[in-house]
């Protein structure tokens, strides 16, 4: 929800962009659905990956090299997928991309079993992994530009706001979802390594079926009379220039934010790592009817990542409304200060699941501060500069992320010296995490001394 759609009501209503979602063009209900589609089965599926490479052997530095790979993924594809979008039009690029994520989720599901093959050391399950992952995140990310396209071609720049609300909410309403649908699909498995793996199959072809029905929604029910497509594409020369014309006032923020930013990245894909086997904590309950239900540490994940969101979805639009009277750098900061922290509490909690519930609902604040993020970033480009260079600022950062994982997974396997195979560090867990924090707090305490307001909100 954006802060102009919060200035034309008095309270701010978590349900607003549903009830928008009904009165938009269709078009965008079509890309609303697909969006819905695509982001539950990458959520399910995605945050869950680190559990099952370990199920099939991978070490932490691996898994760290597959979060790497996924940043590289995150900062390079959207800028050429939106020069293909541009070239072939907005319905074929999503209709191409969203086939290619489908056999993504596929070449995951097949993987198990290449197990028992090897290239020297290297397993060729935890190669297709990688591979999958190529072909899986082209629709999130080669797809950005596209479903930026269609809403703007859709709908009336009175109703672009809502527009872009409907498409938003809905995708985090399947982040909500899909781990939820995770934690059900876990729940009839036990922990060991033969049936996560089995277990995790089973959400894989979930995935599957919904990147099916995702790409034959969108391909079928969208309208390409009125496609736009381009003629030219600008290339690397433009970027530069975008990069060279950044506005001042966006540095401070793009430094803290990028600190901020590699300090997640650093133990991002370690989070179902942490709860699932560093601390082990599952979840019993007595249920009046079914008796004691007991969760395992793989499906009480699933229901922390949906309190995570419950949070975020619920905190969202008053924060953003908040943000109105008290600026957008203080929200900001608040979003930042969550994000820094939060690793450092993970990693040294009890090994109880209300205090693990506790953390994930503190976690999902760090949502409540995207909308000012995003209203920061976008008031000084549109005063000083083209839309370009918002793509600009998402690509420099994400290019400066790109091996946070690695160097996490460094930090908590440990690592030798190349050259005489002596070690150099043991690996510590609680050291990658803690250094996270650190690094993610000096990113916080730049941009609260440097950053500075829009002024609008001044």
């Amino acid at each position: 929800m954006s802060l102009e759609q919060e200035s034309a009501g008095e309270e701010a209503d978590p349900l607003d962009p549903f009830r928008q979602f009904f009165a938009l063009e269709r078009d965008v209900l079509v890309l609303s659905a697909a969006m819905f589609a695509f982001s539950l089965g990458f959520q399910m599926t995605n945050r869950y990956m680190a559990e099952y490479m370990s199920a099939l052997g991978a070490s932490a530095v691996v898994i760290g090299l597959f979060g790497s790979f996924g940043n590289v993924i995150s900062a390079v594809y959207p800028y050429p997928g939106g020069a293909i979008s541009d070239r072939i039009g907005s319905r074929y690029a999503l209709t191409a991309f969203g086939l290619c994520s489908t056999v993504g989720f596929g070449i995951w599901l097949a993987a198990p079993a290449l197990a028992g093959v090897s290239i020297g050391s290297t397993s060729l399950a935890i190669g297709a992994i990688f591979l999958g992952l190529v072909l899986a995140q082209a629709w999130k990310s080669f797809g950005l530009g596209a479903t930026f396209a269609i809403v703007k071609q859709s709908v009336s720049p009175s109703k672009l706001a809502a527009g872009f609300a409907s498409t938003e909410t809905f995708r985090r309403t399947a982040f909500l979802v899909g781990p939820l649908f995770a934690a059900a699909l876990f729940y009839p498995f036990g922990s060991s390594d033969g049936e996560i793996v089995t277990a995790f199959q089973l959400i894989l072809l979930v995935a599957v079926v919904f990147g099916v029905l995702g790409t034959i929604v969108q391909h079928v029910l969208y309208r390409p009379d009125e496609d736009d497509i381009g003629k030219e594409f600008e290339g690397v020369s433009q970027l530069r220039t975008d990069l060279r014309t950044m506005p001042d006032e966006l540095r401070p923020l793009l430094v803290g934010d990028t600190l901020v930013r590699f300090a997640n990245g650093m133990v991002y894909v370690f989070f179902v790592i942490v709860v699932t086997r560093f601390l082990g904590v599952g979840l019993s309950l007595s249920v009046p009817v079914a008796g004691t239900v007991d969760l395992s540490p793989q499906s009480y994940f699933g229901i922390l990542l949906g309190i995570e969101m419950v949070v975020a979805l619920l905190t969202m639009i008053p924060v953003a409304k908040a943000a109105e009277r008290v600026g957008l750098k203080p929200v900001v900061a608040l979003g930042f200060a969550v994000y820094a922290v939060f690793p450092v509490l993970l990693i040294n909690a009890p090994e109880d699941a209300a205090v693990l519930a506790a953390l994930f609902a503190f976690s999902g604040l760090r949502f409540a501060g995207l909308p000012a993020h995003k209203a920061l970033i976008v008031g000084p480009a549109e005063r000083g500069a083209s839309g370009r260079v918002t793509g600009a600022y998402y690509l420099l950062r994400n290019l400066i992320v790109i091996p946070s994982a690695a160097l996490g997974g460094l930090l908590w396997d440990g690592f030798s010296n190349p050259l005489t195979g002596a070690e150099v560090f043991a690996g510590d867990p609680t050291v990658a995490f803690s250094l996270a924090t650190v690094i993610g707090l000096l990113g916080t305490v730049y941009f609260l001394l440097f950053g500075e307001e829009f002024e609008a909100y001044q």
